[in-house]
Formats: C-alpha cells, structure tokens, sequence
C-alpha cells in the first residue's frame, strides 16, 4: 500500500481484494465515494461474526479524539482485524489529536475518517501523519460536463453498455447526482435480469426511467444547434407543460454551456471534428456533432450576445429583472427568438 494517490476504482479493488491499510482518510466535496468506500471497508474488513466485538462506529458531533484513539489501540477479539470508523468526521471537535494515534496505528485496526462535503486542511500534523502511515483519498464532485463519461464507465462496472445519447439523457435528467444514478443503475440492472446483452439506448430510458428521447435538454440543444426552430419551440412547450421532464434539473445550464464552448471553438485553429474533440476534450465524435452545426449556424458576435441573451433569461427564470408573471415558457420563447433571430 506504498502507492498513495489511489483512484476510487483502485482502491475499491484493493479492499475487496482484502489488502487494507492501517488508516483511510475519506475527505471531500462527493459524499457518495466516501460512503461507498466506507460500505466496502465494512463488509470486507470483518466477518458477520467478528463485527459484534471488533467493529466500533463513532459520530463525530457525538465523539471525541481520546475515546475514538482508544477503541483503535484495542487488539480484536477471535479475529484477525479491529475496524474503527468515524462517521461525519467534519464534526468531531479537535479532530487534530487524531494525529496522535495515525502516527503510529496499531497494525490490526483499519482506522477509517469519513470526513465529507469539505476537504481536511493538507498542512496538518494530521495529514502530514496519514500520508506516512496510510490512505488519502479525495471525493472529488464530478462536474456536469464530465458526467456522460463517468456514467459510460459507471454503467460497464455493472456490466451493461450505453451509448452516448442514453449518457447525456441521464446527466441531463440526473445532474450530477449519483446517488440517483445508482439508484437508476439497480432498477435496469433488475429489467435486464440475467439477459446476455445488456444496452442501454434512449428507447429503454424512456421507457424505464421515464425521460423522454424526443423531448429532453439533450435534443432542445440539439435543435437550438441546428437551428430547428420549430422543434425548439415544441421542446420549450413540452417543458413548460412538464416541469419534472428534465429530472427537475433546469434545463438553461445546458444551452448556456453549448454556446460557452461553442465560443470557444470559434477562436479554435482547428474546426473539424477531431479538432473541435481535441479542444473541447471530447472522447465520441457525436459529442462534437451539435459544434459542427453551431459553427455553421451562428457567428462568434451572434454566439456573444446569445451568452448574454440567456444570463438574463436565467436572472429572470429566478424572479430578477422582472415584474410581470413569467412562466419558464415564456422566458424560454423569449429567449428562443432572440437566439433564432
């Protein structure tokens, strides 16, 4: 365990594979990894038959450094290992002494500090400590424009394919949360029981999840991209008329962050496809689909005063700018003409 900048996947693999480190430090903005990690360190470290005596969990607002530093120095009872877990460390007072016992862990207990939505100051005796001694790992949230390619490799770890459309429905309709994405991951795992081939397309979706395949932020971009006015103005109805058909996630991110990068593509020396995935570090050449056509489209100067158009179609969304009654229809069919015009 000499290597200390473990990736989620390897780390998972490590503990499954039972090889354990004295003391993890889980810290970081995603709670969802620092939980998984912890579930897997609690299933793996002990058996159903050694948990009674050798596993001990604290909560922070309910603990402190010395009792905690305690139960870790205990030796474990008819079994191999002791685990001790701190949840919620974030609120444990003077969580500094725990640098006391990570200097020199006792080699039998798994010390586990599940320190979430923030990271522990890296200038600390503690961290100083744990890096000698142990596991750091960072929960890093995973931004919206990074989610296709994580669901992608979400999805193949539990052995089903999905191709990029399907990803960008999900991130659309999910965001960034993966707790939901797990949670939807374990529904089409149950429909696809023990088929042979498990794919995922938008007919599935839609089907199962309930996102629509013609009327989603996905194909509303598309269509802006294009400049499909008619099928804009239908998607911005269907929106309207449906307030949960985007997941509840809203839906002016996603046409914001086209026409951001789409900026950026045109002060880009390179404006084919490969070069438009080069630029916008993009892996499928349907991702660079929607650029070529905006390229075609708009101008750099119309791209400009669409950025603006929809920061104000955002402020308004929020109830600033404005005094009149404003449904997010309208405020889409507004900002939809004065991007099509």
């Amino acid at each position: 365990m000499a290597k200390k900048d473990y990736t989620f996947e390897e780390l998972c693999s490590n503990i499954v594979n039972k090889q354990f480190a004295p003391v993890y430090v889980l810290m970081g903005e995603e709670p969802y990894f620092i939980d998984k990690i912890e579930e897997l360190l609690t299933t793996h470290v002990l058996s159903d038959q050694e948990r009674d005596f050798n596993q001990t969990v604290c909560y922070g607002i309910e603990s402190d450094p010395i009792t905690i530093m305690n139960a870790a120095r205990l030796f474990p009872v008819m079994a191999m290992r002791r685990l001790v877990v701190i949840k919620e460390a974030q609120h444990l007072s003077k969580i500094e002494t725990l640098a006391q016992y990570v200097k020199a862990p006792v080699p039998s207990t798994v010390f586990v500090i599940c320190h979430k939505y923030k990271n522990i100051d890296g200038r600390t005796i503690l961290m100083n400590e744990a890096k000698k001694t142990g596991v750091i790992f960072e929960a890093k949230k995973i931004y919206d424009n990074k989610m296709p390619d994580f669901i992608v490799s979400f999805m193949k770890r539990r052995f089903m394919d999905i191709d990029v459309k399907s990803a960008h429905l999900l991130a659309d309709f999910l965001g960034n949360d993966l707790s939901r994405l797990e949670n939807e991951a374990d529904k089409l795992t149950i429909i696809f029981g023990e088929k042979t081939v498990r794919r995922i397309t938008p007919e599935i979706i839609e089907t199962h999840i309930g996102i629509s395949k013609d009327f989603n932020g996905f194909e509303f971009v598309n269509a802006i991209a294009k400049k499909d006015v008619l099928r804009a103005y239908r998607i911005a109805d269907y929106f309207d008329k449906n307030p949960k058909a985007n997941g509840g996630q809203p839906v002016l991110p996603g046409i914001f962050n086209f026409f951001v990068n789409l900026m950026i593509c045109f002060y880009s020396k390179d404006k084919s496809e490969r070069g438009i995935m080069n630029t916008l570090h993009f892996h499928w050449p349907i991702q660079a689909a929607d650029y070529l056509q905006g390229l075609r489209h708009y101008t750099a100067r119309k791209v400009f005063d669409i950025i603006h158009e929809i920061r104000l179609a955002d402020a308004k969304s929020k109830g600033f700018g404005t005094t009149s009654t404003l449904t997010n229809g309208d405020i889409y069919r507004e900002m939809l003409y004065k991007i099509m015009h």
